[in-house]
């Protein structure tokens, strides 16, 4: 019989150099492709960090507009909030399988100093996304932070990098995704990565706490526009992390906290930290089958559901961490492994750039 994808779809890799190497975009392209059935042509993107090293302090917006109005409507806003050192189009290429694209443009914007009197320029930038989704319709931001950007759009994902010409850039952390979308449409602005600032997450599942996770988020001021449950996991990590100072090793567990029984086992120093992640942050917990890959600017986190219901395997070669849904993604392009694992159930696998790289 027939099978026309998998059930346990989408697809989703990750590549890094802990040293901080910039990695050609083809490799990504490679990895992601080899898992082509997983997906079904409903959505594929990439997340890319280093790539603007000539203005690696600016805000970096790539901006996807349904039609010029809302392309004039942003800009004039950009204006009046930003600084606005550089915009152009964002450089594609035909390619067969990507129909009726977006305007893709980006920008590279300053916060101006005279902004700031109340806010973080971080905070002023998170609010400023917040403010574009939710009142100039037919803008959407692709991604808003320092040296990354994402790519994505409706096709497969092999067919979206090369729309994007990835092979022209080189990054030092590289996030792929293969959509095969559910409970939701496929369309440009719902495709994988979501990103706020630097963070960006790539997923495969579906997250059933959907519904506490956006309220407990909405309680914080964040605005959830895009209609899909993977945008609650890149603010939670925002929120979590720049907002609320923990580690990202805690962050990474408040959302697949231990079991109450796991805990009653616990040793008592162990156990007092994991009761009170439970207590404290028990809205952030993700319920639901789903595997992540979480980029950011100093590295990139690969988590599991707490039962691992999705697929995902992890490795290593010298300063290379890799992650992927399938192991035959990784050897694609690295075929001499170090060492190869599948993360245990809700244990987070963490890679970071070595103290001192830029």
């Amino acid at each position: 019989m027939k099978s026309d994808g998998i059930p346990s779809g989408c697809a989703i890799s990750g590549l890094m150099s802990e040293d901080g190497r910039r990695i050609n975009g083809k490799k990504i392209i490679e990895s992601i492709a080899c898992m082509h059935d997983r997906s079904n042509g409903l959505g594929g993107g990439f997340a890319a960090y280093g790539i603007y090293p000539k203005r690696k302090d600016m805000y970096a917006f790539h901006m996807m507009y349904d039609n010029a109005r809302a392309k004039e409507d942003t800009e004039e806003f950009f204006k009046d909030h930003f600084n606005v050192d550089k915009d152009e189009a964002i450089p594609t290429h035909r390619q067969n399988g990507i129909s009726d694209p977006p305007i893709l443009w980006r920008y590279f914007l300053e916060v101006p100093e005279n902004k700031l009197e109340f806010l973080s320029e971080r905070d002023y930038v998170a609010k400023t996304v917040m403010k574009i989704h939710s009142e100039i319709e037919g803008s959407f931001v692709a991604s808003s932070g320092m040296n990354m950007g994402a790519f994505k759009g409706v096709g497969y994902p092999e067919d979206i990098g090369r729309f994007f010409k990835l092979e022209e850039y080189s990054a030092y952390i590289w996030t792929a995704h293969g959509r095969f979308p559910t409970n939701t449409p496929g369309w440009w602005g719902g495709a994988h990565p979501f990103t706020l600032l630097d963070w960006s997450v790539v997923h495969n599942g579906e997250i059933s706490s959907y519904g506490i996770n956006k309220r407990y988020l909405e309680m914080f001021g964040y605005k959830l526009e895009l209609r899909t449950d993977t945008e609650v996991i890149a603010y939670m990590f925002d929120l979590l992390v720049r907002k609320h100072k923990l580690p990202v090793e805690i962050a990474a567990e408040t959302l697949a906290a231990a079991f109450w029984k796991d805990i009653d086992r616990m040793e008592p120093g162990k156990k007092k930290i994991a009761t009170a992640i439970r207590q404290v942050y028990g809205s952030t917990l993700l319920n639901g089958p789903f595997s992540i890959i979480i980029g950011h600017n100093r590295g990139m986190i690969g988590l599991n559901d707490r039962i691992k219901l999705r697929p995902m395997t992890a490795a290593r070669k010298d300063d290379m961490l890799y992650m992927a849904s399938e192991e035959s993604a990784i050897r694609e392009i690295a075929p001499d492994l170090d060492e190869v694992w599948s993360p245990r159930a809700g244990t987070p696998v963490f890679g970071t750039l070595k103290a001192g790289v830029e």
